[in-house]
């Protein structure tokens, strides 16, 4: 097979080789949102979350996913991420809270995978921190926002779909 696949000659799944690719500044940005109730915006703007810290603990589970991301998604390259954020915002009129995930690398590949893997497990940490509240939670929205470098023309989502 021609160009990057994860697949070679005879079919068989390989991780791309980027051996040939230049090194350059690569970033991605995702964003996802959690949907709640009110009780739960209350309780995480007022610290009165039993299990903790809410944001802060979020805010870690992004980071940490996403330098874990090449044990997660099968044939992505291990990176030596230079920078990884997990910011947030929370919109108390329509009780939800979206979180912004920014990576950035020096490197052969970019970082969109490690940018939605650090917005995913941000919002799943939410969720585990506030079930005992209320279950009822809806995590959506999940994408790429933004992707610049390497060979392919930077990217902006446009909200199409």
């Amino acid at each position: 097979m021609q160009g990057f696949s994860h697949f070679d000659d005879s079919g068989n799944a390989v991780m791309v080789d980027v051996t040939e690719k230049k090194s350059t500044t690569r970033m991605a940005v995702a964003e996802g949102t959690i949907f709640c109730n009110k009780a739960i915006i209350d309780a995480i703007l007022q610290k009165n979350i039993k299990k903790g810290d809410v944001l802060g603990v979020a805010r870690i589970a992004g980071i940490m996913a996403v330098k874990q991301t090449a044990h997660l998604i099968p044939m992505c390259h291990p990176l030596l991420i230079s920078k990884s954020s997990i910011d947030f915002e929370i919109n108390e009129e329509k009780n939800c809270i979206k979180a912004l995930c920014t990576v950035k690398i020096e490197g052969k590949t970019g970082v969109e995978m490690e940018a939605l893997t650090g917005v995913n497990i941000a919002l799943l940490t939410i969720y585990d921190m506030c079930k005992a509240v209320d279950k009822r939670m809806l995590i959506s929205d999940i994408h790429l926002v933004e992707k610049h470098g390497g060979k392919s023309a930077d990217f902006y989502f446009d909200g199409a779909k």
